[in-house]
């Protein structure tokens, strides 16, 4: 099982559900440059403390669908959602929930992996749902 598999799994992901955590994963791994540049892109837009609390063992700080359309742009929003048959409100707004649990379970332990986080995380998460 890939580790989009394990994430979907993991988060009981279906249908469309399923093809945003998809998109999530290629937003992480793509254009943010890994979850270490996800981590560069929040911190730059002045919002460290959020993701932080995604990584950390804390309680999940939220994340608005404006929040979201700043970090990624308006047309990389745009474009997914038309990719998922969606508007662009639906596809944050699902996004600002489904964002924060794919990074808890990206960063087992709330620590950032090292190296090619989607290796690294399919390790971790197969490990973990024994999959």
């Amino acid at each position: 099982m890939g580790l989009l598999d394990s994430v979907e799994s993991a988060l009981g992901g279906r249908g469309k559900q399923n093809d945003i955590i998809s998109e999530i994963m290629n937003l992480i791994g793509g254009q943010s440059g890994g979850l270490a540049g996800l981590v560069q892109l929040f911190t730059s837009k002045g919002m460290g403390d959020i993701i932080s609390s995604w990584i950390g063992t804390r309680k999940n700080l939220p994340i608005s669908s404006g929040q979201l359309t700043e970090l990624f742009g308006s047309d990389t929003i745009e474009n997914l959602a038309s990719k998922l048959g969606m508007d662009s409100n639906s596809l944050t707004g699902q996004m600002s929930n489904l964002l924060p649990q794919v990074i808890d379970k990206l960063t087992p332990g709330g620590k950032v992996p090292e190296g090619d986080i989607l290796s690294k995380g399919m390790d971790m998460l197969g490990g973990l749902f024994g999959k």
